[in-house]
């Protein structure tokens, strides 16, 4: 950890790890305020695609910054053995703990507050030609008034200029068709995973499963997607219309982040909402 980085900031307790860092709570007197240090080691970093993401997430964050709905990059640290990236300190719960904690689904009134404040940042993102290409639960924070915040632009990327992107990126449970079938795709992926978000607030479990990674898949290839009675009698049907345009196999005819937004169950959102 680089020395002006201490200069400014006091580490505090660690409040997490990844598969490349540590992230750290810190305080930086001149503003007395707590934020988020996340640090990463470029030593462990041998694979390019991994040094390239390194590259591209402190300089995604920063052009996405503000939002309200983003986590907002504060400060950067880059020497050649470490990035730091100082951001915003969020709750400690993500949506991820929130719905385990929930054992299951969320009424429609929390999911479609949820649900919007998503969609705005993917939104956002899409205006500026930016794919988040990892949205799930995991990384979906809340800050201290519970609005929504995305995280980790690890996996973001531009859209080049035929508009389309290659990789197979993401997780298994969230990612979309045409990424698992190594196909170039577009910025819709990210409205896929937000549907399978969805999805998942209302019935507590995922629409495509399976044991391994490989049933998984499969599973999301086939892009069955059902509505078990048991699960759903209670679910309106603008929510169930919502999903089948969100997680919809002909990328054609998936709703865009605008589209979603303007749904009829989405404009009824609320701006907050309380998890408890």
């Amino acid at each position: 950890m680089c020395d002006s980085l201490k200069n400014n900031y006091h580490l505090c307790e660690e409040l997490g790890r990844g598969r490349f860092g540590t992230i750290y709570r810190c305080f930086f007197p001149i503003k007395n305020d707590f934020f988020a240090c996340k640090t990463i080691d470029k030593k462990i970093l041998t694979d390019p695609a991994d040094r390239e993401c390194l590259h591209n997430e402190p300089k995604i964050m920063t052009i996405l910054s503000p939002h309200p709905n983003i986590v907002q990059i504060h400060d950067v640290y880059d020497t050649d053995e470490s990035l730091t990236m100082v951001m915003e300190l969020c709750e400690h719960y993500t949506l991820y703990d929130r719905i385990i904690k929930n054992n299951g689904g969320f009424c429609e009134g929390k999911s479609a507050s949820v649900m919007k404040q998503l969609l705005n940042a993917i939104a956002h993102c899409h205006r500026l030609n930016i794919v988040h290409r990892d949205i799930k639960p995991d990384n979906i924070l809340f800050d201290s008034r519970n609005r929504v915040k995305l995280a980790d632009f690890g996996s973001a990327d531009w859209l080049g200029e035929n508009r389309t992107m290659s990789g197979v990126v993401g997780t298994p449970y969230y990612i979309a068709p045409e990424v698992v079938m190594g196909r170039e795709y577009n910025e819709k992926v990210d409205v896929w995973s937000a549907g399978v978000i969805l999805y998942v607030m209302l019935a507590g479990i995922p629409p495509f499963y399976g044991e391994t990674v490989e049933e998984i898949f499969e599973a999301v290839v086939r892009g069955n997607l059902r509505f078990p009675p048991r699960i759903f009698r209670t679910v309106s049907p603008a929510a169930k219309d919502l999903l089948r345009n969100m997680i919809c196999r002909d990328v054609s005819r998936r709703f865009s982040a605008e589209q979603a937004l303007r749904h009829q169950w989405i404009a009824s959102g609320r701006e907050t909402i309380s998890m408890d």
